[in-house]
């Protein structure tokens, strides 16, 4: 079996490009294998990750661009 913390194992984070220095608000992200990505909190870096498939994560980009999550 595999766990969360057997994929994000070497894991190579890096800051979004969206995300800034105010109120130490930053978001990173992990490419994983098969275009799956893990998503943190930079503030809580030993804290929880949310990990994607690459298909729910192609999707949730998508959405972005699309303006599905605007004025939420």
């Amino acid at each position: 079996m595999t766990t969360t913390s057997d994929v994000l194992t070497g894991a190579h984070w890096f800051k979004s490009s969206y995300s800034n220095d105010e109120n130490g608000m930053c978001v990173e992200g992990a490419r994983l294998t098969g275009g799956a990505m893990a998503v943190r909190d930079s503030k809580a870096p030993e804290g929880p990750a949310f990990v994607l498939t690459g298909g729910a994560w192609t999707t949730f980009v998508t959405a972005l661009n699309d303006g599905e999550f605007a004025g939420r």
